[in-house]
């Protein structure tokens, strides 16, 4: 039986990082023994006391339908949580739903006509540009080369704006890149988006407590008070507790924007998961001291990540200010020649290369717009960062005609 998909769902891609959690099961079911650098997913357990918390609404029975807006504690415990970074939202400014991705695609959802403009610097986040499009609204792209540091600069982002511009998406610290916008930077962008009265803001800060180097987070709203009607602040649970299966994520912004998100809600997955909701209340309100530890722990990896990459023939990278990814070039060995005969043409066939011989998952820079790079997360285990180095190492080891001097 033929059946017609809708032309809007034609224009959607799996997600590249749902797709590689999906390719590397398949590996591992055939047996194979993959070392994943791919999904940024943390491997700290969820802190004990939340989990006793989610048990806790089990056995209470806080198992049937919520708000939409959320249950009352954890409406107090997000706007205490903001609060304490600088941001006063009141309970009606925020919205709960299943993962700070929901949050995301319903904003879009609630604001996008045909003809709208999204500006997306990039290196991005695999999903902003396609909900953008599943919208019918045109994802603008700010290419922010290495040269730049990864960086949108208030002149790229000037020349990228019209008065079709529904959103600037602002990702920091970022996924990919790890790049962590200072105070300054931000406010410079708020002096350029003065001039645009009808462009929001989305701040995605998922990643806010994964900052190293002594950088620090400063969220855009904080940064931008003037402008605090139209920005989004994206936050969540699922990166900060190790809580990605709970699925639950928050923002907080305007009242007309958090309520069009709760409406669409209503008809989409009705309310946020009450044991989740339970279960987020004791993870913003309790011990906090898995935050501090986990994120040195982060940054341990992450030097050992660098160390090992700025070990092979042909890549490099920048150390990232935050998150728990390394964009790594891999220029030096594009044209480069594999064992079997073959030409190493882009950073796909990079990755694929390197998922073959040295059976390390990685993700090409195609899904986060900016090539050729390789994501590696560091959201994983020391003994896995070196042995997916070494096994990098020895198959680039393997390759002919890498570029000198990269």
């Amino acid at each position: 039986m033929s059946v017609k998909l809708s032309e809007r769902l034609t224009r959607l891609r799996p997600s590249p990082s749902m797709a590689a959690i999906d390719e590397i099961a398949r590996l591992r079911r055939e047996g194979h023994e993959i070392l994943s650098l791919t999904v940024g997913e943390p491997d700290f357990p969820t802190p004990p006391h939340v989990i006793e918390a989610a048990v806790k609404a089990l056995h209470d029975g806080e198992t049937r339908y919520t708000s939409a807006a959320g249950i009352p504690a954890l409406k107090r415990a997000i706007c205490d949580t903001f609060r304490k970074g600088g941001l006063t939202y009141s309970e009606g400014e925020i919205a709960l739903g299943a993962g700070a991705k929901q949050l995301i695609f319903s904003a879009f959802a609630a604001t996008l006509d045909a003809g709208d403009e999204v500006v997306v610097p990039a290196p991005y986040w695999v999903s902003y540009p396609d909900i953008v499009d599943l919208f019918d609204a045109r994802p603008v792209i700010v290419r922010c080369p290495a040269a730049a540091g990864f960086r949108l600069t208030p002149a790229a982002l000037e020349a990228a704006l019209t008065d079709r511009t529904r959103w600037l998406v602002i990702n920091s610290p970022n996924n990919p890149t790890g790049v962590v916008y200072s105070a300054e930077e931000l406010s410079a962008f708020g002096a350029v988006l003065a001039r645009y009265p009808k462009c929001l803001v989305m701040s995605d800060e998922i990643y806010e407590h994964f900052v190293y180097d002594g950088h620090q987070f400063t969220s855009f709203a904080v940064a931008n008070p003037e402008l605090e009607d139209r920005v989004l602040t994206i936050n969540g649970v699922s990166k900060a507790y190790a809580m990605t299966g709970f699925r639950l994520g928050y923002a907080g912004g305007p009242a007309w924007l958090a309520a069009a998100i709760r409406n669409l809600i209503t008809q989409d997955t009705s309310c946020a998961n009450s044991i989740s909701q339970h279960a987020a209340v004791a993870a913003l309100t309790g011990d906090q001291s898995s935050l501090a530890i986990n994120r040195a722990q982060y940054e341990g990896r992450r030097d050992r990540l660098i160390s090992g990459i700025g070990a092979v023939p042909g890549m490099r990278c920048l150390a990232p200010e935050g998150a728990f990814y390394v964009y790594a070039s891999v220029a030096g060995l594009i044209g480069a020649r594999t064992p079997a005969g073959e030409t190493l043409q882009t950073d796909s066939d990079v990755a694929s290369y390197f998922l073959r011989e040295a059976k390390v998952a990685t993700i090409a820079g195609p899904a986060y717009g900016l090539s050729p790079y390789l994501r590696l997360s560091f959201a994983t285990t020391v003994e896995v960062i070196d042995r997916a180095c070494a096994a990098i190492a020895a198959a680039a080891a393997d390759l002919d005609g890498i570029a000198e001097g990269t």
